[in-house]
């Protein structure tokens, strides 16, 4: 067939979760709970930390913008894939398609370098106490919360228009719960060894230097618990950072082994597994893992229920 007459895309079919109609009810219910627990643990992240005096340092401002990019990136994606649990039609507009992906991938590569922020306050927080509120200041956090943002805009805008710079043919339908560029380049009826090659890299570099700054920190970290005498100031220190190194740990393991490989070599349904949990499950269990073992959130929460109107300020 000539180039010429080649019908191009208008919309794409989404696969979805799972293909089993049986399964489609029982799927939706357990996504909305997912998510619903997301947006109220988030939230209620975002609130604490912005109106309790106990929770203004920097720790806890990084601590709201890594909920400000959960709830983003599952907002992102997780309505649609609810609603498509429920439809006979699973499609989703060439163009919402791509707000869908540029939108995830500002959220995610947001989180990869507030993690990476996160790792750097703790290292400032173990191995220079008496400079922390002078390294990490206000200022700084704004800075480099702002340059996060900022960046990650640019790569979204960056690979998606990459990915969709080629052509879409008589292949639509997407083996995904939402716009992916690797599910989304598998289908191209043209040559996609620029997009391919431009991701690639650009997923590389994001998480090379984010995971560089994390490993370091926590190096310098562990040096540091080592020098400490006594037991109990070892664990004290450790027990900062567990929740984030967990959280770390699992997140970037996770985008290692979506991203870091070539497309050739991917294997879409378990690409798929993997895409749940850090688009949906991680994003509901980092409330859990950040705040709620943590004796002063818990307290400004007990505050907050106690009496909202004063922890809000309307009285």
């Amino acid at each position: 067939m000539a180039p010429g007459n080649l019908t191009r895309v208008t919309e794409f079919i989404l696969n979805g979760i799972a293909d089993l109609p049986e399964l489609q009810v029982p799927l939706f219910f357990v996504f909305l709970v997912i998510y619903g627990l997301t947006v109220v643990g988030n939230l209620g992240t975002i609130t604490l930390t912005s109106v309790d005096s106990r929770l203004q340092t920097p720790m806890y401002f990084f601590l709201r913008h890594l909920a400000i990019t959960n709830l983003g990136n599952s907002t992102t994606i997780a309505p649609k894939m609810l609603l498509n649990f429920l439809a006979k039609k699973k499609t989703i507009s060439y163009y919402c398609c791509a707000a869908q992906l540029g939108g995830f991938l500002v959220f995610v590569v947001a989180e990869i370098f507030i993690l990476a922020a996160m790792a750097y306050d703790r290292y400032v927080a173990i191995c220079n106490p008496l400079l922390y509120m002078v390294v990490v200041s206000r200022q700084i956090c704004l800075l480099l919360v702002s340059l996060t943002y900022l960046y990650s805009l640019s790569t979204a805008l960056t690979a998606s228009s990459c990915v969709f710079s080629v052509s879409y043919c008589s292949s639509n339908v997407i083996n995904h719960f939402y716009c992916d560029n690797v599910p989304l380049l598998a289908l191209s009826c043209s040559d996609t060894y620029i997009p391919d090659t431009t991701v690639f890299m650009l997923s590389g570099i994001d998480l090379f230097f984010s995971l560089i700054i994390v490993l370091i920190s926590y190096f310098n970290i562990f040096l540091t618990v080592l020098r400490i005498q006594s037991s109990e100031g070892r664990q004290k220190a450790f027990s900062t950072c567990a929740s984030h190194l967990m959280a770390v740990t699992v997140f970037y393991g996770t985008l290692l082994f979506m991203y870091m490989q070539p497309t050739t070599n991917h294997s879409l349904d378990t690409d798929k597994m993997a895409s749940v949990f850090y688009t949906l499950v991680i994003p509901m269990l980092n409330p859990l893992i950040y705040s709620l073992r943590n004796k002063e959130v818990k307290d400004a929460l007990k505050g907050f229920l106690n009496n909202p109107c004063k922890s809000l300020k309307l009285v």
